[in-house]
């Protein structure tokens, strides 16, 4: 079984072709192909000792679920059935998507539902990425003045994706065990 378990919330497909970018960079021995939330079962979520997650924030701010109307269960009704997990000795990587001109006031909000919810189970976080060169009002995922894990705007920015994904996969590289 591969030591890295990557896991997406998704609407339109964006998140998910971003997760398709991240295991296109690993072989099937590190990293497992990317799985949405609403075909995970627990327990092979719970049985990799690393973690990249990925979610879209949708409407004002909110997680990917039936609630924001999309078509399907997602992060909304998936984070609930982790509620008696125990996240110790796990490393997390979060990256999030968002729209910073449409949604200025509520830039990629969903990130700090996901943090703030594994992180209460004891997961240590990694991959915290600047706020520079985003213009948007506010963000509830900013702590320490940093995003609480890789920002993408696929509306606005998306010549900027594959830097960005490139310079942060070699930040968390060494907290993974990954090869630079």
């Amino acid at each position: 079984m591969a030591k890295i378990g990557i896991f997406f919330g998704s609407n339109t497909g964006n998140t998910r072709k971003i997760a398709k970018l991240i295991k296109k960079k690993f072989d099937d021995d590190l990293m497992d192909k990317p799985l949405n939330v609403n075909r995970v079962e627990i327990d092979a979520f719970a049985s990799y000792e690393y973690l990249i997650l990925g979610t879209p924030t949708l409407g004002e701010g909110e997680l990917p679920g039936l609630s924001s109307d999309c078509e399907t269960e997602s992060w909304e009704e998936f984070l609930p059935k982790l509620e008696d997990l125990d996240f110790s000795g796990k490393t997390i990587a979060l990256y999030g998507l968002g729209d910073q001109v449409g949604y200025p006031d509520e830039f990629v909000d969903a990130m700090i539902e996901i943090y703030d919810f594994i992180k209460e189970r004891g997961a240590n976080f990694v991959g915290e990425w600047p706020t520079d060169g985003y213009e948007f009002e506010s963000s509830e995922s900013i702590v320490d003045d940093k995003f609480v894990g890789l920002v993408l705007d696929q509306d606005n920015q998306s010549s900027l994706t594959e830097e960005r994904l490139n310079t942060w996969l070699n930040q968390i590289a060494p907290a993974f065990g990954l090869p630079l």
